[in-house]
C-alpha cells in the first residue's frame, strides 16, 4: 500500500490506518488475529485503538501482532475509560456489552481528563499493546473546558522525554479541537479529526496553522448525508481530499482488506 510522512510529525504510515474500534465484533480472539494479520499483508502499517475499544481488547489483540511486526506503529488514547476497567475477559466484555443495549449505564464509559489516572492508564496501555514506546498518543474526544492543556502539555512532553510517548495530540471533531488549538495550539501537533466529503470539517484546522493529517469518517458521513456512491468512490475521494495525510478505516472482513491497496492506488 502507498504510505505517507504525516505532515508535523516524524511518522511514516499507509494511506490508509486500520481503526480497531469494532475489532471486538470480528469474533474469537484467533480470528480477530487473522483480521489484524490480513490487514498487515494488505499493506498497513499503522493501527488506531484505545483504551475503550473492545474494553481494553483492542489493545491486547494488537499485542501479538505488533511483537511479530515491530516496525508496525500505532495510535491510542487516554480520557475515555471503560465501564468495569480494561481487563475483563471476553466473556464478561460480551455480556456487559449485550446488556448495555438494554440498560445503557452498563456499557456507558467514563470520560476523565485527571492526570493521576492519565499516567495509570499509559502504563497500562504499554503494558496490553506490549511496547515500551506509543508513536502517537492522543488525548481521546476531549471536552476543552475540562482539560488543563498546560498541565497536559507539560506531562506529555515529558513522557516524548521519557522515551514512552513518540508524537501525541488530539483526536476528536473538529467543535472540540478548535477551542484547544486557541488556547495552546502546541497540544495539536498531532490531529486526528472527523472529516467528510460533504461538510469538510477538518477545513478548520486551517485557522490554527495546522496541516490535515489524520482522518476520519467519510463512508458514514457520506451516508448519513444521502450519498450512495460507491465505498470505493468514497474512499478516493477522501485520500484526494486529504492528499498529505492517512485516512482511517475499518472492516471486519479480511477478504476487503486487499481492497484499501487499490483504492490508495487508484487515488494517487
Amino acid at each position: 500500500m502507498k504510505q505517507v510522512v504525516i505532515p508535523g510529525i516524524n511518522l511514516r504510515c499507509s494511506r490508509f490506518i486500520l481503526g480497531t474500534a469494532s475489532l471486538f465484533n470480528a469474533g474469537r480472539p484467533d480470528t480477530r488475529y487473522r483480521l489484524l494479520k490480513a490487514a498487515v499483508d494488505a499493506g498497513f502499517t499503522h493501527f488506531d485503538t484505545a483504551p475503550y475499544y473492545g474494553f481494553g481488547a483492542a489493545e491486547r489483540d494488537l499485542k501479538q501482532v505488533l511483537r511479530e511486526h515491530p516496525a508496525l506503529t500505532v495510535t491510542t488514547k487516554v480520557g475515555i475509560y471503560s465501564p468495569g476497567g480494561e481487563a475483563q475477559p471476553d466473556a464478561l466484555i460480551f455480556l456487559r456489552k449485550a446488556a448495555g443495549r438494554v440498560i445503557k449505564p452498563i456499557s456507558a464509559p467514563t470520560k476523565t481528563f485527571d492526570l493521576a489516572r492519565a499516567k495509570v492508564a499509559l502504563e497500562r496501555s504499554l503494558r496490553r499493546l506490549g511496547r515500551d514506546r506509543i508513536d502517537v498518543y492522543t488525548l481521546h474526544e476531549p471536552d476543552p473546558g475540562t482539560v488543563r492543556t498546560d498541565e497536559w502539555l507539560r506531562w506529555l512532553e515529558d513522557c516524548v522525554k521519557a522515551g514512552k510517548v513518540k508524537n501525541f495530540g488530539l483526536a476528536s471533531t473538529a467543535d472540540r479541537v478548535a477551542p484547544i488549538a486557541e488556547h495552546c495550539v502546541a497540544l495539536c501537533q498531532y490531529v486526528q479529526v472527523l472529516d467528510s466529503l460533504e461538510n469538510r470539517e477538518a477545513d478548520a484546522l486551517s485557522r490554527y496553522g495546522l496541516p490535515m493529517q489524520v482522518t476520519y469518517g467519510y463512508v458514514s458521513g457520506a451516508r448519513s448525508s444521502g450519498n450512495h456512491a460507491s465505498v470505493e468512490n468514497i474512499l478516493m475521494d477522501a485520500l484526494r481530499r486529504n492528499r498529505s495525510g492517512a485516512v482511517i478505516v475499518s472492516t471486519l472482513r479480511p477478504e476487503r482488506l486487499p481492497q484499501y491497496a487499490r483504492i490508495a492506488e487508484s487515488a494517487a
